[in-house]
């Protein structure tokens, strides 16, 4: 297990950004720095053989200062909603595939690579799906049949999927979804196998949150992986969402938890990373969230098979936070006005970046 860096290092991230700050803050001032020779930070990424994305979501991309920032400091994209059934399947056996395509159109005019986000999920469902009660036979085919229609609509256009999404509670027994009650667990391997046929070359993800330290929910994915490759189901990796909060501690065994998994033949990836504080948000919480940016990237690099980092949109402007916790928010490296804050010079700093 890593140990936790120096305070000194605190000092530093906020030195660095206040030092920055009169100079690279906001967006104009960003722009005239990515016309010059600074690396972003998917080149600094790209170095370590890592990628560095972001989630975005349709309605922000007529925010042209934010698309802007988005195409050139990332290298992928996630859909933050535009691929979920409820978007892509509104009506059974109607698929409307516009929103995740204006995404995947955006990251081709951008040379970015998408993050497919997500087949298989409890929430976000449509009503016909959810408001009535199915046979395992019904569902099993309606679920493969949503499946294979939407990995074959972007085969080609991404380069992982998130197949199965939340499957575990936070004890490690499977959550009560739909799926889990109709069709029991054998419904994750069905979900991977029906993917693959689908898109033989797409690298196929189980992805959940709270996963990042080693504990029972960590440990149901680790058992299941391993059940998983040891009859040859296709899995290619574990998404760790890392949605953290500075009033629940930092996950100090992820670097060991990223090990474990590597070491069954999957990538990981830190996937919907986020860092939440209760406001307001004071410079000392902005130091420890800088650190906590500085320790996940740097854990990432630590093990060869994490591919890379994908924050849950850049910008405070457009975070899932405030909405679903009251009181907390300031999740992210970018603040509300598209500026620059200390977690960014923490993350740029851990990948070799001055």
């Amino acid at each position: 297990m890593r140990k936790t860096a120096p305070r000194l290092r605190l000092a530093g991230a906020l030195a660095a950004a206040l030092m920055l700050g009169g100079i690279a803050t906001g967006p104009t001032a960003q722009a005239d720095e990515r016309h010059g020779k600074e690396p972003t930070l998917a080149d600094l990424a790209q170095r370590h053989g890592r990628y560095f994305g972001s989630a975005t979501d349709n309605p922000e991309l007529v925010d042209e200062p934010y698309k802007a920032l988005l195409g050139s400091e990332f290298d992928r994209i996630t859909p933050g909603n535009g691929m979920k059934w409820y978007a892509t399947e509104p009506q059974q056996g109607v698929f409307d595939f516009s929103q995740g395509d204006e995404i995947v159109n955006l990251a081709r005019a951008n040379r970015q690579k998408v993050r497919g986000h997500t087949l298989v999920w409890h929430s976000q469902l449509p009503e016909w799906l959810t408001g009535r009660e199915w046979t395992a036979p019904e569902l099993r085919a309606v679920l493969k049949k949503h499946i294979q229609a939407e990995v074959r609509h972007y085969r080609g256009k991404v380069f992982a999927w998130d197949v199965v999404n939340e499957a575990f509670n936070e004890d490690g027994t499977y959550r009560e979804s739909v799926f889990y009650k109709t069709l029991g667990p054998g419904y994750i391997a069905d979900a991977l196998r029906w993917a693959h046929q689908a898109d033989p070359r797409v690298k196929l993800y189980l992805n959940d949150y709270n996963i990042e330290a080693v504990g029972p929910k960590s440990d149901a994915y680790y058992k299941l992986a391993k059940e998983l490759k040891a009859k040859g189901v296709p899995l290619h990796g574990i998404g760790l969402q890392a949605h953290l909060a500075l009033q629940y501690g930092y996950p100090s065994t992820l670097e060991d938890n990223l090990r474990r998994f590597s070491r069954l033949g999957l990538d990981t990836a830190l996937t919907e990373v986020d860092i939440r504080m209760q406001l307001p948000a004071t410079d000392e919480k902005l130091a420890q969230q800088a650190e906590w940016y500085r320790d996940l990237t740097e854990a990432c690099l630590a093990v060869r098979r994490c591919v890379g980092i994908t924050l849950w949109d850049y910008t405070d402007k457009y975070s899932w936070i405030p909405a679903f916790f009251p009181g907390e928010g300031a999740a992210l490296p970018w603040d509300e006005q598209l500026g620059r804050k200390p977690a960014y010079f923490a993350i740029r700093e851990a990948l070799g970046g001055r």
